[in-house]
């Protein structure tokens, strides 16, 4: 029993001595290594870590270059935009003023068309309105033809004279209802633009300028003078 106790011990002994030589062995192994082999590693590390600066320098170059391009692209695209921008607001201001002058040409012209219809409907009739006059003037002629004492004994004449007289007042009323009224002076101012001055005379109890006489009525169609009162004017007493 101590024999194997002691042989044990020696096994022991013996793997312990062969450990330690081995790590001896090693270590000098391992620092027996060339110490350029050690520098040109470095030196290899170095170069492919400034190699990488060198490629992030780069990328990062060609991004601002990048980034610069884009914004200049941005800006010229943008300049362009408002120079189109100000080109339409241009235009729409010509076609806007051109839009009202031409709204107003149109209205200028509805209005006066208007008022040449207007005018044309209302004198249509002035040559004819003219040929009536005449013929109402005739049956002023006819009943101041028509002495007045013979009415009271002439009964028959003075149906006739009746007749006359109603007839020239329908037709007057229809005339005036058409626009052709008669135009009757007397005892009223003078007008130049609608009576015509035969003469003058004076007129006890008579303002001077005033209508004392009606030789023929006037006539006038939707206000427009047809034809000038023909009268006879008052004046100042002679002294």
């Amino acid at each position: 029993m101590q024999r194997f106790s002691a042989l044990s011990r020696s096994v022991v002994r013996a793997n312990i001595f062969a450990s330690r030589r081995a790590i001896s062995v090693g270590h000098r192994a391992f620092s027996s290594t060339p110490r350029y082999m050690y520098a040109e590693a470095k030196e290899g590390k170095d170069a492919k870590k400034e190699d990488t600066i060198k490629d992030e320098g780069k990328k990062d170059a060609k991004d601002s270059k990048e980034t610069r391009t884009t914004k200049d692209d941005v800006d010229a695209q943008l300049d362009e935009t408002n120079k189109s921008l100000e080109e339409l607001k241009k235009q729409n201001a010509e076609l806007k003023d051109r839009y009202v002058r031409a709204v107003a040409e149109f209205r200028n012209l509805q209005a006066t068309t208007q008022r040449e219809m207007k005018k044309a409907r209302d004198f249509a009739l002035q040559k004819f309105s003219k040929d009536l006059i005449e013929t109402v003037d005739n049956f002023d002629h006819a009943i101041e033809a028509v002495a007045r004492e013979e009415l009271k004994s002439n009964n028959s004449l003075s149906s006739f004279y009746d007749g006359v007289k109603m007839t020239k007042d329908v037709l007057e009323k229809t005339l005036e209802k058409h626009g052709l009224k008669k135009i009757d002076p007397l005892d009223k101012e003078f007008d130049p633009n609608k009576h015509e001055a035969v003469f003058q005379v004076a007129v006890p109890g008579k303002e001077p300028g005033t209508v004392c006489m009606v030789q023929q009525p006037g006539y006038e169609l939707n206000g427009r003078v047809l034809r000038a009162a023909k009268v006879g004017v008052a004046k100042a007493a002679d002294n």
